[in-house]
């Protein structure tokens, strides 16, 4: 819902502002620890899932996910100082290329420790931009959302 929220207001051309950024960390807040870790997890879940999507994408035009993926997102992320600390764009890469070569951004993790609050901006960041490009490959503003509403479907059939 967060990265939908965010997608929603670049299109629209919105800022996001002080207001919904307080709700938001009061939503998050309101999670307790254990909350909040799995939503940790979840935005790991999700650019996993992104990244699974683009590399099909990628695999079906004879492409390299990384080398599509990784040099924009970093130039981006480059451009969002205010957001995103330089010293936090390496590791926003590495997960993403991880993610790329099958491995969970979550266990990628945990080999350098726990994440810390100063990237938690930058792991949102992330998503939305993973999503972004996903939407913008698909020529769809809601396509990433889509997606995964539709996989999180197939979870709940399995069940």
């Amino acid at each position: 819902m967060v990265i939908d929220s965010r997608l929603k207001s670049i299109y629209d051309d919105t800022e996001t502002g002080p207001e919904q950024r307080l709700l938001t960390d009061q939503f998050i807040a309101s999670l307790g620890p254990r909350g909040a870790h799995e939503l940790l997890d979840g935005t790991c879940t999700l650019i996993y899932m992104f990244m699974t999507w683009l590399r099909k994408a990628c695999e079906e035009h004879d492409e390299d996910v990384i080398q599509f993926v990784v040099p924009n997102l970093v130039a981006t992320m480059s451009t969002m100082s205010r957001s995103v600390p330089p010293q936090a764009i390496p590791t926003m890469a590495g997960m993403v290329i991880a993610a790329g070569t099958g491995l969970s951004p979550s266990l990628w993790r945990k080999q350098y420790g726990e994440w810390t609050e100063e990237e938690m901006t930058p792991l949102e960041a992330t998503a939305i931009l993973l999503a972004e490009q996903i939407n913008r490959i698909a020529d769809d503003r809601e396509f990433a959302t889509r997606l995964i509403t539709a996989a999180l479907s197939r979870a709940d059939d399995e069940d």
